[in-house]
């Protein structure tokens, strides 16, 4: 398949992109930061999300959603990533929808999917246990008990776990720690007995949380998926997020670039127009390079999780990687051209940065998916 969006594709674009611009710039999560706001996110813009369709991009039709691809999604995550707008969507629409989408019962996704589509249900994954992104090593246990689970553990970096109404839980349910066959997915309310949320604002002004489980019980109609074999389901949620997040960042580099180009052709220096020194044209240019190179991949990435998502492992590590790497640099080249400036928070420059930071490490940074590549490669 081409690596270019369709025409349709490309609509979608240009209608995120405008609404976003108008109703969630940069200066509306310089507003939530700055006044500490308690939900971390606009309510009312994830209503807005519902009435575009955006919450239900990935939803079947037949659940209300618009049953896109994620490919479209991946397009609005590039444009979030552009004005660093703060909403569910990730967590929610992409994650937590393809879950469900993928591995709910019928009375899973009559339940959820509607509700995720109208903005109406906030969801969140919970996976890492550890500072590091490990999803191989699951120790939450999920023991038997009556016609259900009893879990027992903890999760942290859990994305927008504090507002969330619902929580997929990766629970250890059989094996060893670090063993494949053993976990188990669970749909898990916020509310349950037992269950402790702690909000922890990143350094990207935006939410995550610590979740603690000391006796929660859940029904055996909460497994997502098989008992034992969610493994294979937690790797195409994983890959999916992956590529999800490679979009935000290229989004996220794409704009800094933009905006130093155009400080370029407006900053003076020793009479001269700062641009046209051509040490800044030779970064500038390698920014460029890799921002495009990141941009093909994470295309490619989307599109294999369309057409064969369990395939998707090593392209969707690829774009993350590369990605990540590509924004990194583009901040980085953004901060220096500015100059002194640069470093100051009048201007937003650093704000990216902040974010991409935090993408960078969120489901991986550069050195899990090298050496996720060279396992899945055999070396």
């Amino acid at each position: 398949m081409p690596l270019v969006l369709t025409e349709e594709q490309e609509m979608l674009r240009d209608s995120a992109r405008g609404y976003l611009a108008e109703h969630a710039p940069v200066a509306h999560l310089r507003k939530l930061r700055d006044g500490r706001d308690a939900t971390g996110f606009s309510r009312d813009l994830w209503r807005g999300f519902a009435e575009m369709g955006f919450a239900g991009v990935l939803v079947p039709e037949q659940f209300g959603g618009v049953g896109l691809g994620h490919v479209e999604a991946g397009v609005l995550l590039e444009e979030i990533g552009r004005t660093l707008a703060p909403s569910p969507f990730f967590a929610t629409a992409v994650l937590v929808a393809t879950a469900l989408r993928d591995a709910g019962s019928a009375a899973q996704q009559q339940e959820h999917l509607p509700r995720i589509a109208a903005a109406e249900r906030i969801a969140a994954l919970a996976i890492d246990e550890s500072a590091k992104h490990r999803p191989s090593r699951i120790a939450l246990a999920a023991t038997r008990r009556a016609n259900g689970f009893r879990l027992n553990g903890a999760k942290t970096f859990v994305v927008d776990g504090h507002v969330a109404d619902l929580l997929v839980v990766a629970a250890r349910t059989a094996g060893g720690v670090d063993e494949r066959k053993g976990v188990t997915l669970f749909l898990v309310d916020a509310r349950a007995a037992g269950l402790a949320i702690e909000r922890t604002v990143m350094v990207d002004s935006r939410n995550a949380a610590r979740l603690t489980f000391e006796n929660v019980d859940v029904t055996a109609d909460a497994v997502l998926g098989e008992v034992d074999e969610g493994s294979a389901l937690l790797d195409r949620v994983l890959s999916v997020g992956r590529s999800g997040l490679a979009a935000e960042l290229v989004g996220c580099g794409a704009e800094v670039f933009g905006r130093t180009m155009d400080y370029l052709k407006q900053r003076k220096q020793f009479g001269r127009l700062i641009g046209e020194f051509q040490a800044l044209q030779h970064r500038a240019a390698q920014a460029y390079v890799d921002l495009e190179v990141a941009r093909s991949a994470v295309l490619k990435a989307l599109q294999t999780l369309d057409e064969s998502p369990a395939a998707a492992g090593p392209i969707a590590s690829l774009a993350k990687a590369k990605a990540g790497q590509a924004a990194k640099l583009a901040s980085q080249e953004a901060v220096q051209m500015h100059g002194g400036m640069g470093m100051t928070d009048d201007i937003d420059i650093g704000l990216f940065m902040k974010r991409i930071r935090v993408a960078q490490e969120l489901f991986g940074d550069g050195q899990f998916h090298a050496d996720q590549l060279a396992r899945l490669r055999g070396y």
